[in-house]
């Protein structure tokens, strides 16, 4: 009997070869059209200085100093202590104790306080 589930069906995924015959088929589609495909020689750019944009750190911001903070950092420890001593004071709940026999096996459930 077939599994029957409520996600939905995944698309199939192209194959290289689908893509290929897509590209080719727009190509085809823009020469048929009446486009034209200018031929680039190489090493030429579309950037209009033709120049390497990552070359030069000239453009990066210099480096700027740290602001001390530590004493914004203590007065945030200083309450953070202050505040978990005032909520640490919580009455203790007893639990339940397992009381078992000398082979390990279970007799019955105690409550202890802790």
């Amino acid at each position: 009997m077939p599994v029957v589930t409520s996600e939905p069906y995944m698309k199939p995924l192209k194959t290289k070869s689908q893509i290929r015959a897509e590209i080719d088929q727009q190509i085809n589609q823009y020469l048929a059209s009446g486009g034209a495909v200018n031929r680039v020689d190489s090493g030429i750019s579309g950037n209009i200085q033709n120049t390497n944009l990552f070359s030069s750190s000239a453009s990066f911001q210099p480096k700027q100093d740290r602001t001390p903070v530590t004493e914004a950092i203590q007065q945030i420890e200083e309450r953070k202590k202050a505040t978990s001593a005032a909520t640490t004071k919580h009455t203790k709940r007893p639990r339940k104790k397992l009381i078992t026999d000398d082979f390990g096996e279970p007799l019955r459930w105690v409550w202890v306080d802790t």
